[in-house]
């Protein structure tokens, strides 16, 4: 294979979504904690995601709206992040991930992203004209010897992953809660399927395993059939 086997890690409401509404001042992150019946098995999930793959893929919305931007510099870990973006990190929050990461990837189509204001040793930019995320995967094997890495993007980058073929396995927390809402953030998002003729973008799973977890919660692992 001449990309990473990837993987996409997410938490997830019984219902699908990945929010916990349609604006940005709402996250699963911030909002889980502070419900009852939710909160009491939610660091199940983090625990998991200390066991995920020492790349970790994500997008700069996702990351503006948990607040990298105006965060004070981490400690540094093991893990190596790809960020996908053009317009949502400033030049704290490509600080931010430069402190935290062993190795920092920004993909990225917009010339003039502060990235590139940017001296670290482990900063590396991918320049793109146009997204394409095969030869970003690609590049990420080659140039960085990335061979695993764990996607936890938002609905609609997810949807580009899995409409192009490119999750191998899906592993999903699920919490107690139903959420609703039309226009809150779902697993995968993006453009909906219009035509018999695009059934093939549908991704097919076989499952690998089914945890039942402490209060309430479950785990579900999948493999990506086509």
């Amino acid at each position: 294979m001449d990309r990473p086997i990837t993987t996409l890690f997410m938490l997830m409401s019984v219902d699908g979504k990945i929010s916990t509404g349609a604006t940005d001042d709402l996250d699963i992150d911030k909002d889980f904690p502070k419900i009852a019946g939710v909160r009491e098995g939610l660091h199940q999930y983090y625990e998991i995601e200390q066991t995920t793959d020492l790349w970790s893929l994500n997008s700069g919305r996702v990351q503006a709206k948990l607040g990298v931007n105006t965060k004070e510099m981490p400690d540094k870990t093991p893990v190596s992040f790809v960020i996908i973006d053009n317009d949502h990190l400033n030049k704290n929050g490509v600080l931010y991930f430069c402190s935290l990461a062993k190795e920092f990837v920004l993909i990225t189509s917009n010339a003039n992203h502060p990235a590139f204001d940017v001296d670290e040793s482990n900063l590396h930019i991918i320049r793109q004209n146009g997204p394409s995320l095969k030869e970003a995967l690609a590049e990420l094997k080659s140039e960085y010897g990335c061979e695993r890495i764990t996607i936890q993007s938002g609905g609609t980058l997810n949807s580009l992953f899995l409409h192009e073929k490119l999750f191998d396995y899906i592993d999903i927390v699920i919490a107690p809660v139903l959420i609703g809402g039309k226009d809150t953030p779902t697993l995968i998002d993006g453009k909906s399927l219009l035509s018999e003729s695009k059934l093939s973008k549908i991704g097919v799973l076989k499952l690998q395993e089914c945890m039942v977890l402490k209060k309430s919660y479950l785990r579900l692992r999948y493999k990506v059939i086509h």
